[in-house]
């Protein structure tokens, strides 16, 4: 348990890693020598921390492969996603360099620069296990696949501004980048459930443009513009060096760069602000602008079978008001797809016939097959110092209740949030009586996007049933199931706990006496000051 639980914080971490990863990763020292004992060197590393994943012979078929989604990088076909040169052309020795210092954000493939992460590889190191890598492929040994012959011209930047981005979003359209990407850039243009990688044949979905700190080769202008330029090896991502001069590669960088969700908030504490008349349920009503918000990161659930590395859900912003009566929350996240449809005959079923992890081939990954869903986790008892109950569903002596909003549900007409309690992700959640059955919720999916208001008493007589009261910290996680990336029952992105905090409601004498003691200080200087003007 002790393993399992380390593993989900280095999973939860997952956001700072790939916002660090972004930074220019350039070697500060001189390049060192290709020599048959840098390559000796370099084959020890690769066997000790790379070969899990790629696999002894760099096939890509490491122990891990399976349930990994993308699959790591077979070595032996000399093809390489991120580089600085043309379609089709082998990486030079410095963009395998960064691509190791920097790790690729929202896959298995971590960062190894030693100045970020304590347990990385140094300069040298990571010179050294690139040479080896290398080896696994005749290509880059045929001088006329000389990588430095095929570096792509980078022109002079064209500076990031309300012309160039409207200049790139006409080029956006134009060049039919939504039919993959979408109108907004969430990945949800209808082309999307269509696409497969060139490396195996497995689907692939369109990046969504909007997660800057997911940008697998760097997020800034300059960085896109190279992908523009260069197209990604290996997927439907073609190089516009053909089809668009410089400089419109540049406007359609900066459109890109303006569609990022460029700020985090990664805070730990949500606050309810008090707000006069009924509480919305609408998404889309202005009384949520008066609301803060936090940015609460996902992971897969890899705590108890079946184990899950590949969530699809990594983000979800989270709003709360509250009045004299009742409590209501928005919680937004990116979703390609709107999944209102489950089939219980698909379900996992345990034991888990898998072993540890469910490998991402073996569950139905098609849009429909089973539903989108997210649950709002409270601790039933009242936090006791820093005391909670394990985040993943609590335990038998730290009961939790959870507000679960399914699509299906909703889309049949039923009421779409099941009041819910559970004793341990090991027992099976427990549907409370229908009488109990107070949570609302009504959710709105457009652009990629769900939205989701849930509300209810801030008080309750039911026994299970959280109970909100003002000027306390109160635990609350969420649990998030994406249905077209195959995700139901245990199969789910989960965050650890956080709190959520009720403000004290002011009463409006508090900004009258406020006033009144600002006119009564004034009025007292005013006095003061003629009364001197008047004795000299």
């Amino acid at each position: 348990m002790k393993r399992v639980f380390i593993l989900f914080l280095l999973v939860t971490g997952c956001l700072l890693l790939a916002t660090l990863s972004n930074a220019a990763d350039k070697p500060a020292k001189a390049k060192i020598p290709n020599t048959p004992e840098a390559r000796e060197r370099g084959k020890g590393i690769y066997f000790k921390r790379c070969s899990f994943c790629h696999g002894l012979l760099g096939d890509g078929n490491g122990p891990a492969a399976q349930q990994m989604m993308p699959m790591p990088r077979d070595f032996t076909t000399g093809l390489y996603k991120f580089r600085s040169t043309e379609t089709g052309a082998l990486p030079t020795d410095e963009d395998l360099f960064m691509t190791i210092s920097r790790g690729i954000p929202g896959t298995a493939m971590q960062t190894f620069d030693s100045d970020k992460i304590k347990n990385g590889l140094a300069e040298e190191e990571r010179w050294q296990v690139m040479y080896y890598i290398k080896a696994f492929s005749d290509s880059f040994a045929d001088k006329d696949n000389d990588p430095y012959q095929q570096v792509v011209k980078v022109s002079n930047e064209v500076k990031s501004s309300p012309e160039s981005i409207a200049k790139g979003e006409k080029i956006f359209k134009e060049m039919k980048c939504w039919e993959c990407h979408g109108d907004r850039g969430r990945g949800d243009g209808p082309n999307s459930a269509k696409l497969a990688d060139k490396f195996k044949g497995d689907p692939i979905l369109p990046f969504d443009l909007t997660k800057g700190w997911r940008y697998k080769a760097g997020n800034t202008p300059l960085d896109i513009y190279k992908r523009f330029s260069t197209g990604i090896n290996g997927t439907p991502m073609p190089s516009f060096v053909d089809s668009l001069n410089e400089e419109e590669r540049w406007h359609l960088a900066n459109f890109v760069v303006s569609l990022q969700k460029r700020e985090v908030k990664n805070e730990s504490v949500l606050r309810a602000r008090y707000v006069n008349g009924e509480l919305p349920s609408a998404p889309d009503n202005p009384a949520w602008g008066k609301a803060e918000s936090i940015d609460v990161q996902m992971a897969g659930q890899v705590i108890a079978k079946p184990r899950w590395e590949n969530p699809s859900v990594d983000l979800v912003t989270v709003k709360s008001i509250y009045n004299d009566k009742e409590i209501a929350f928005l919680l937004e996240w990116g979703d390609r797809f709107k999944d209102a449809v489950h089939k219980p005959e698909l379900d996992y079923k345990l034991p888990n016939e898998y072993g540890g992890y469910v490998k991402w081939k073996d569950i139905p990954q098609e849009p429909g097959t089973f539903t989108d869903s997210i649950a709002i986790q409270f601790s039933v008892k009242a936090a006791d110092g820093t005391k909670k109950p394990h985040f993943f569903r609590g335990d038998s002596s730290n009961p939790v209740n959870l507000w679960v909003w399914k699509a299906d549900l909703e889309e049949g007409g039923k009421p779409s949030v099941e009041d819910v309690n559970a004793l341990g992700y090991s027992q099976p959640i427990r549907v409370q009586p229908e009488k109990d059955q107070q949570a609302k919720g009504k959710g709105v999916w457009s652009g990629g996007v769900w939205k989701v208001v849930i509300k209810r008493p801030l008080t309750t007589d039911g026994k299970n049933d959280i109970q909100f009261e003002k000027s306390k910290f109160i635990p609350i996680a969420l649990n998030v199931w994406d249905g077209s990336n195959g995700e139901h029952n245990l199969i789910m992105s989960l965050s650890s706990w956080h709190y959520l905090f009720l403000e004290e409601s002011k009463p409006l004498s508090v900004y009258l006496y406020a006033f009144l003691g600002i006119a009564i200080t004034g009025i007292g200087e005013w006095w003061l000051v003629r009364r001197s003007r008047k004795e000299r």
